[in-house]
């Protein structure tokens, strides 16, 4: 009888000796390493973003409930939270949320963290729905809309009072005069925007491997949109005069002490445009390319806005801008009926 009852597998867990031991361990971070130097550079730059927004995350949850967790507590709880604020906060797509799901799980795992797998699990399931929803999916997609001067105004009579419309003005003004991506407004510093008479003259550095630029941003002719009163106000009031330009403030109005990331830039900028009603949803870039528009359509040389700007010599991008903004001058079709 005993010959038809099959073979059972020993399921005894392996009992290794001290030598064996330190030697998988070896395997185990050699392993690691080997995995990390193969990952391409730009899922590790992508790691790091989604650690970046996870901190963020962390931050934004200490002020709403006055007790900091640690970064490494990745649990049901908060890694579901993260989704929440990444849809409800940030306004990201679902798509790009799965991928900050995986940043942030691997992350954590290569500091050594035990991931749940029921915390992602449970993720995933707070994200399903919001897959099913064609607004959210189309999240980012697009070329972003150029502000127009007309835009900056109405964003200007609806910013909220205080301290933050302060910076919030400041910030989307400078973006728009220096032609700033989010993440050059972000890096500015205090100390390289210097006040001359005719406006001021500000150090843009580098980011992401972008050359740094220096640039003039002269006074604006409407007090209300100009970028220079504009960052005066907002630096006297907050007394800075070094350091990170743009300042996080708490829900009590208290400055924080870091540089705000580029997602908070942009986000300052798509709520403030949605604040004021706009019939398009502003973003980031929006200021960038509203710059090199309204430039061009100011008639402004082509070599100063791409100064202004960074791009190069025949960046697709840059004439894509400038071929927007002649659309209608000098229109083939106009006056010929």
């Amino acid at each position: 009888m005993s010959d038809l009852i099959p073979h059972q597998p020993d399921t005894t867990p392996a009992v290794y000796d001290a030598a064996t031991l330190a030697v998988l361990a070896a395997m185990e971070e050699a392993a690691e390493k080997h995995l990390d130097a193969i990952r391409p550079h730009n899922t590790k730059r992508g790691y790091a973003n989604d650690w970046a927004l996870w901190t963020e995350f962390h931050a934004w949850l200490a002020e709403q409930t006055g007790h900091p967790l640690a970064l490494t507590d990745v649990t049901k709880g908060t890694l579901v939270g993260f989704v929440v604020w990444l849809d409800t906060i940030k306004l990201a797509a679902p798509t790009s949320i799965d991928r900050r799901i995986t940043g942030v799980t691997v992350t954590a795992r290569g500091l050594g963290v035990e991931v749940p797998k029921a915390a992602t699990v449970a993720a995933r399931q707070a994200l399903k729905p919001l897959k099913n929803d064609s607004e959210r999916m189309a999240r980012g997609r697009g070329k972003a809309a150029a502000a127009t001067p007309e835009q900056l105004r109405q964003m200007n009579a609806a910013v909220a009072d205080g301290l933050a419309g302060l910076r919030d003005r400041a910030l989307w003004l400078m973006a728009f005069g220096i032609a700033g991506r989010s993440a050059e407004v972000a890096a500015l510093r205090a100390e390289a925007i210097v006040h001359v008479s005719q406006g001021l003259e500000v150090h843009v550095p580098a980011v992401k491997g972008r050359p740094p630029r220096d640039v003039v941003v002269g006074y604006g002719r409407n007090p209300d949109t100009c970028p220079v009163r504009a960052w005066l106000t907002w630096s006297a009031a907050a007394g800075i005069t070094s350091g990170p330009a743009f300042l996080p403030i708490t829900v009590h109005g208290r400055l924080g002490d870091r540089a705000l990331s580029p997602e908070a830039c942009r986000e300052i900028i798509a709520r403030n445009a949605e604040r004021a009603g706009l019939a398009v949803r502003l973003t980031g870039h929006s200021m960038r390319a509203g710059f090199i528009t309204a430039s061009r359509r100011a008639g402004k040389r082509e070599e100063k806005i791409r100064a202004q700007s960074g791009h190069a010599d025949n960046s697709p991008a840059f004439w894509g801008y400038i071929r927007e903004a002649d659309k209608w001058t000098d229109a083939a079709s106009e006056g010929i009926l």
